[in-house]
């Protein structure tokens, strides 16, 4: 029986980990679930490590083609039984949240490319396929030849899949995305006059044909089990809220998802709720507000 040597383990170990953010960022945005995206890393490294294991097989000429490739079959195989979770979940499903930690504001390089919100909810009605050519091709600059070599298709077909994904996701997402300052400034606007009760400063920041999602999963609190349309009835709605919060019961911290502003709202150290907002092309008001407050979409933020 053949073994591997402690130094040559310990490179395999080293060359899995260097590409580790960037497997985490391409099967995230296939997902949407950290969970799912973890258990898609620990079959990974495990293909990986087997690979090296004997002497019987040569070194792999592309490490990076080469995990990406596995970490994309992962994500398509885990998104069959995604969809049929998202099929029985009590009400509307978000992605869940990557919140920066409060003293890193962009993250891991890879792992910042993970697309906003707005974008990933937008993915979510796509097949799994589109899905993985955009996210490969879009978002990571994979050539079509290196994406069809990954997902064993012809460079043909990638190009149609890449062809519709595009059109799909143009007609859907936000054309202009926000400076940075100017997002931050609404969000931290928007958020004051929602939890404060301020119906005059809510209904100023509100677009007319605003939206909001509320992801509580049947175990947070969800302010409706449908998406919520227009200002005066997003209003209602947390104006609701804010009349059952007494002073300090709530605290309100900013930081980033995915490169956008978010409000975390803390009851003591636990999180009660990730809001996110979309704004509308002149970035002055809101156009959509995404809340999640599912707890085991929380997990991860301390």
């Amino acid at each position: 029986m053949s073994s591997t040597p402690r130094h040559a383990t310990d490179a395999v170990t080293e060359q899995f980990l260097g590409y580790r953010e960037l497997l985490f960022s391409v099967v995230y945005n296939m997902l949407g679930s950290v969970a799912d995206t973890e258990d898609a890393l620990q079959e990974v490294w495990l293909a990986w490590s087997a690979r090296h294991r004997g002497q019987e097989t040569g070194p792999v000429e592309n490490a990076r083609a080469y995990l990406v490739r596995i970490a994309v079959n992962q994500a398509l195989a885990r998104r069959a039984n995604l969809s049929r979770r998202q099929e029985t979940y009590v009400g509307p499903w978000l992605p869940e949240p990557l919140v920066a930690a409060e003293d890193d504001a962009s993250g891991p390089a890879e792992r910042a490319e993970s697309l906003s919100m707005a974008v990933l909810v937008v993915l979510e009605t796509l097949s799994p396929l589109e899905r993985a050519v955009f996210v490969l091709h879009e978002v990571f600059g994979f050539s079509h030849p290196e994406t069809a070599d990954i997902l064993g298709r012809t460079p043909a077909a990638v190009r149609q899949l890449a062809a519709r994904a595009r059109r799909h996701v143009q007609a859907r997402r936000p054309r202009h995305r926000a400076e940075p300052d100017v997002h931050a400034q609404v969000t931290e606007r928007f958020a004051a006059a929602a939890l404060g009760g301020d119906l005059r400063a809510l209904l100023e920041v509100l677009a007319p044909d605003v939206t909001l999602w509320t992801d509580g999963g049947g175990k947070g609190p969800a302010t409706s089990l449908h998406p919520v349309h227009g200002r005066d009835q997003v209003a209602a709605v947390f104006m609701a809220v804010a009349a059952t919060l007494s002073p300090g019961e709530v605290d309100l911290r900013y930081r980033r998802v995915a490169g956008d502003p978010c409000a975390l709202v803390f009851s003591g150290d636990s999180p009660l709720a990730v809001v996110v907002v979309e704004l509308t092309p002149d970035g002055e008001r809101i156009a959509a507000v995404y809340s999640v407050t599912n707890p085991e979409k929380l997990t991860g933020i301390r």
